[in-house]
């Protein structure tokens, strides 16, 4: 006799299939070019870019591509089938000057023109979003447009000096959809003004605009910003490691749900970053905290939905990894739902989790 739901007097599944993200792509797919500050309109309360990137902010876009251009001198086109994608991170790209902005993308044309590259993407805000230079991005070979929204709250934004609102942040990402381009979307968990059900609203908002990746970057706060005296002076609070882990564990959720990419989970680690650190969530392996708990999370609602005890779970093999969180720290709650180890199976062929 098949099973029952004991909500809904219906026969319940007999198998549940969820989500599970993949794995990340190879950082040697991507040709990063920095540009710190450049283009931007104002300085927001927490940003250091310059430490962030590891980059000279003092310098001025020649410079920048005469560095890009001798580190891809050598590089060999792509090989049949390979994808490789210029960057550039940063500053407010469409904000720079037009001979600027020139410049950047006649060097992406090139490395395109010369099978050195197969895509290309770019960083800005929301509100400096002109039809004619999206125009131009498409038609020099720029495939996505990210958006340092950072956060769809007014009140967030206000706090945090990005001088737009969540309206004009929604209108930016449909202008990049209007526009033929794909739509990422970078939002910054625990900003000023920011609460766990914020940044949750914030990730619903950001996947109802249909986006094709996003990054959450947990807010940090480095010595030289606004953001470093408030916390000095008690106006700031950072979040914890636990409440990251927590909030980004449900949003990372939400975005498998979704089938939509997130593709930075923490600031990637940087010298120079880390030695002018204050305080904030940092933690050597917190992505891999953070893809255990959204895969714990997936499982605990999969097993609802199954509406009977679990017999087997079927994940893909990277999940093996970081299943159980820190030094094991999950295992008790995987028990709790009837999946110990004898009931999980690892299959490198299989894409997405299946509970039956």
């Amino acid at each position: 006799m098949s099973p029952l739901s004991p909500h809904s007097g219906r026969e319940a599944p007999c198998e549940v299939h969820f989500n599970t993200g993949a794995r990340q792509h190879r950082a040697d797919r991507i040709i990063p070019v920095f540009l710190p500050f450049l283009g931007c309109p104002c300085h927001c309360v927490y940003c250091a870019q310059d430490k962030q990137t590891g980059e000279d902010a003092s310098e001025n876009v020649r410079d920048i591509l005469e560095k890009a251009c001798a580190a891809t001198s050598e590089m060999p086109p792509c090989r049949a089938g390979e994808n490789r994608e210029l960057a550039f991170y940063g500053g407010t790209f469409t904000a720079l000057p037009s001979v600027d902005r020139t410049s950047c993308l006649d060097f992406l044309s090139r490395l395109r023109r010369e099978g050195r590259i197969t895509r290309a993407r770019c960083s800005t805000r929301p509100d400096a979003l002109a039809p004619k230079v999206l125009k131009e991005l498409l038609q020099n070979g720029v495939d996505l447009v990210e958006l340092g929204i950072q956060s769809f709250d007014d009140d967030a934004l206000a706090l945090s000096r990005r001088g737009y609102s969540g309206r004009d942040a929604e209108e930016g990402c449909r202008k990049v959809h209007e526009a033929g381009l794909s739509l990422g979307v970078q939002l910054l968990p625990g900003m000023p003004g920011s609460t766990p059900e914020v940044f949750l609203a914030d990730v619903r908002k950001a996947l109802s605009l249909s986006p094709s990746c996003l990054r959450f970057y947990p807010c940090l706060v480095p010595e030289g910003t606004v953001l470093a005296r408030w916390y000095r002076e008690g106006r700031y609070v950072p979040w914890t490691i636990e409440e990251t882990v927590k909030t980004l564990g449900e949003a990372l959720r939400l975005a498998w749900q979704a089938d939509v990419s997130v593709i930075r989970l923490s600031v990637a680690p940087e010298p120079a970053f880390d030695a002018a650190l204050l305080a904030g969530p940092r933690h050597p392996a917190l992505g891999a905290l953070i893809q255990a708990e959204a895969l714990l999370l997936s499982a605990e609602d999969a097993v609802r939905r199954l509406g009977h005890a679990p017999v087997r779970l079927t994940l893909p093999r990277f999940c093996q990894g970081f299943m159980y969180g820190d030094k094991g720290t999950l295992k008790e709650r995987w028990q709790a739902l009837g999946l110990g180890p004898e009931r999980i199976v690892f299959d490198r062929n299989t894409r997405s989790a299946m509970l039956s």
